[in-house]
């Protein structure tokens, strides 16, 4: 059942019904969690476990062994019946996840949210094991046979885009003895080792200046106008990890064998291929998608990295020097409020129905802004259940590019809200998908910005900052999908030791960012904090998919006369119901062409293009 995906990172339980917190960038708001659930001890999370448990029994007891049965019939005998069932089950049970997930990512370092979090874990993974014969026996049944029944049975036609994806997995599915074997000795698996990634990375410090930082603040530092502020941060990184690597290195030998054993039992031909499968992508699409990135590094982030090292006076740039900001660049922190009104105008001149989605999360305390001690770096919206609302998380500092991760995170909480209407089972978009609205948003807040923005200086800065940030989210994020793939095949042949995955890690970085990056000693270890490696092995390519696809989908926007707001509000409602190909048809985009990527990505080179043409009159 979906509510099991692994949670980025997410605020405590202490923060649930904290008033906002003053800094010097005004009042940063925290969430509210009592949406979910009042607290971790509350009558209403104590009978709602309880109610998990009563009905996930009386379902396996009501429908196991009838599903073929069942799909003869229709009305409260019939397929359709069950799903309904299992859905209600399935926001239940999701509900109770995310508020534990919420709770413990908040504060990773607290023995007894960890206990919390631990124990809603086990008990949830007990009670899907009452539920996990239904995806099972449905794939059992014969085609023509569940045609029929969607067919005739009006409720289960309602789901026919999940069992349509469902029969999807049939040809990987294993013996039902075994898959309840996987699934109940995952909380002593791959969900143990995510847990000890998380809880690691959540308490270490690295050492600046006679303090010791958490990861975050010291991140931040790497874009701090002082060259030797992001040495410092960057010698500090090395340090800690190097320190820690024994424990990196295990994690990601173990996670990678247990996916490489997953993938042989479920006859998976490559290391990808059931990321691709669960992305409902192509292989061949995400194959040509990172070719055409790979092909492209000479002519975006190779030819760009050489004009910054010039801008910094630099015969070539340390590898702590590529996010730092051009002396162009304003030096002043961005207050909350200001970061809130920026995007909140920058949807509403495209849709004013999405500002006012978006603005719910400001009013409604569905935002945790701070960054404190034990809290996950990073930023995500989580879209709990259909029944709740999604939850937005960041870690705002102030910096110009944490108002671009607000404007991102609240893209995706935009799609959340209107996807919910799909119900629990079918309101989860594919990653490849999941990535458009929120790239959207920060296009859109980029743009108006930019259109506001007189001063050459400024203007600059910012077309720069936003060129980082493309190549962070298209070239970064494709080197990250080929180090996995090394990772992963070399895995095959034994484990592999620190130095190893550092080799692997130098090769693609240097490849990737080109020869006006320094890649000195210490960097060899940076590896080891991308989560995503951890959480979700190939997720990455969906940031460099859904880049491309909106920066497509952007061209096709700024040339509409009319209707492009209702057609992609459409895109978004859609959920998990659609394919790419047939939400992108409206739009005349097809991803399954070659030209659909060097279109994507000749955005980029022209906006490197205009800061070539503002340097040259400079």
């Amino acid at each position: 059942m979906r509510h099991f995906s692994k949670i980025a990172c997410a605020p405590s339980a202490a923060a649930a019904n904290a008033p906002d917190v003053a800094t010097p960038l005004g009042d940063l708001p925290v969430w509210n969690l009592a949406d979910l659930y009042p607290s971790q001890t509350s009558a209403a999370f104590i009978a709602d476990q309880a109610r998990a448990a009563s009905d996930a029994k009386a379902f396996e007891d009501k429908w196991k062994g009838k599903l073929a049965e069942a799909a003869q019939q229709t009305g409260n005998g019939g397929i359709g019946a069950a799903l309904k069932e299992y859905e209600a089950l399935d926001d239940l049970l999701g509900r109770l996840a995310s508020y534990a997930g919420l709770t413990y990512y908040g504060n990773m370092t607290d023995p007894a949210i960890g206990k919390f979090f631990g124990d809603v874990q086990a008990k949830l993974t007990d009670l899907s094991a009452h539920l996990l014969f239904l995806p099972l026996e449905l794939n059992r049944i014969d085609d023509a046979v569940m045609d029929a029944c969607m067919a005739h049975d009006e409720v289960a036609g309602h789901y026919k885009p999940w069992i349509v994806d469902l029969r999807k997995d049939k040809p990987h599915q294993l013996d039902d003895r075994i898959e309840q074997l996987f699934l109940e000795k995952s909380m002593t698996g791959n969900a143990a080792f995510n847990r000890l990634f998380d809880e690691t990375l959540a308490s270490l410090r690295f050492p600046v200046d006679g303090e010791e930082l958490p990861l975050e603040a010291t991140l931040n530092m790497l874009q701090d106008a002082k060259p030797e502020a992001r040495k410092k941060a960057a010698e500090a990184l090395s340090q800690t990890f190097a320190k820690n690597i024994r424990v990196f290195t295990l994690v990601t030998n173990t996670l990678a064998k247990d996916k490489e054993i997953s993938d042989r039992w479920r006859g998976f031909d490559d290391i990808a291929d059931s990321r691709h499968l669960a992305n409902r992508v192509e292989r061949e699409v995400v194959d040509a998608l990172a070719g055409a990135v790979r092909e492209a590094y000479p002519r975006l982030s190779h030819r760009y990295y050489k004009m910054k090292a010039k801008w910094l006076g630099l015969e070539q740039m340390e590898y702590w020097d590529r996010n730092a900001p051009l002396p162009e660049t304003p030096n002043r922190l961005i207050p909350w409020g200001e970061a809130r009104d920026t995007v909140l105008s920058a949807y509403g001149e495209f849709a004013p129905e999405m500002a006012a989605i978006a603005k719910r999360f400001f009013d409604e305390s569905w935002i945790d802004a701070p960054a404190r001690a034990g809290k996950a770096p990073g930023a995500f919206a989580h879209p709990t259940v259909p029944s709740a609302h999604p939850y937005v998380l960041v870690n705002y500092l102030g910096k110009p590019r944490d108002v671009m991760t607000l404007a991102h995170e609240l893209g995706h909480g935009v799609h959340q809200v209107l996807a919910g209407g799909q119900g629990a089972l079918m309101c989860q978009t594919p990653l490849t998908l999941a990535e458009t609205a929120s790239v959207f948003g920060e296009m859109l807040t980029f743009r108006a910005l930019l259109e506001r923005t007189a001063d050459k200086r400024e203007r600059k800065a910012m077309l720069a900052q936003k060129v980082e940030d493309m190549i962070n989210t298209v070239v970064r994020q494709i080197a990250f999908y080929e180090f996995e793939r090394k990772v992963h095949t070399a895995r095959k042949e034994g484990e592999l030791t620190a130095e190893a995955i550092g080799e692997l890690w130098l090769s693609v970085q240097t490849e990737s960012l080109g020869p006006a990056i320094r890649i000195s000693g210490g960097y060899e270890t940076w590896w080891a904090y991308i989560p995503h490696f951890i959480h979700s092995p190939f997720y990455v390519y969906a940031y460099a998919f859904g880049d491309c696809l909106v920066n497509s989908l952007y061209a096709v926007y700024a040339q509409a006369e009319s209707g492009f707001q209702d057609k992609y509000f459409e895109l978004l409602k859609a959920g998990g119901t659609k394919h790419h190909s047939e939400l992108l048809k409206p739009f005349g985009l097809d991803a399954t062409d070659p030209a659909f990527w060097a279109k994507g990505l000749s955005m980029i080179e022209g906006l490197i293009d205009e800061l070539e043409a503002l340097d040259t009159v400079a």
